[in-house]
């Protein structure tokens, strides 16, 4: 009985306890999310897609800490998987609390080579706390999407 317990608890300090990391998304699981946005883009257009990822009922989008945004190449919000406030809004002046340009960044990735991360300080929607994020964006035609994680 002895080695059963210390085996319990020898797998759990290897897991690192019972919530530790699956309650935060990876960069690889960020990145498949931005892809299987994209394919809803191609597959059923733009306002199907805006519409699907702004719905917080919609689990392809909406995955613990993992959530898309879309906007367009102005920096004008046209999806939110978070925070739907932000819709319709043109946050290319947005700065987080370290004064980057966070949309200007990521419109400029999305410009210039297509895909890639951007850091910053963002609200996790998991405690409202502002922590800080690292964001994949790749360039949707005339948008881009990004699907973000929080560093911990």
């Amino acid at each position: 009985m002895r080695a059963i317990a210390f085996i319990v608890f020898a797998a759990l300090l290897a897991t690192g306890g019972p919530a530790t990391a699956a309650t935060y998304g990876t960069r690889d699981e960020a990145v498949a999310m931005v892809k299987r946005v994209q394919a809803e883009f191609k597959k059923d257009g733009a306002a199907a897609t805006f519409k699907e990822v702004s719905d917080k009922s919609t689990k392809e989008f909406h995955d613990r800490d993992l959530y898309p945004f879309i906007y367009n190449l102005s920096g004008v919000c046209v999806a939110h998987g978070a925070r739907p406030a932000l819709i319709g809004k043109n946050l290319i002046d947005l700065k987080d609390q370290d004064g980057k340009f966070l949309i200007r960044e990521m419109v400029d990735i999305a410009k210039g080579k297509g895909s890639g991360w951007v850091d910053y300080k963002w609200p996790n929607p998991l405690n409202n706390k502002i922590e800080d994020k690292s964001s994949y964006v790749e360039r949707m035609g005339n948008y881009f999407v990004g699907v973000g994680i929080y560093k911990q």
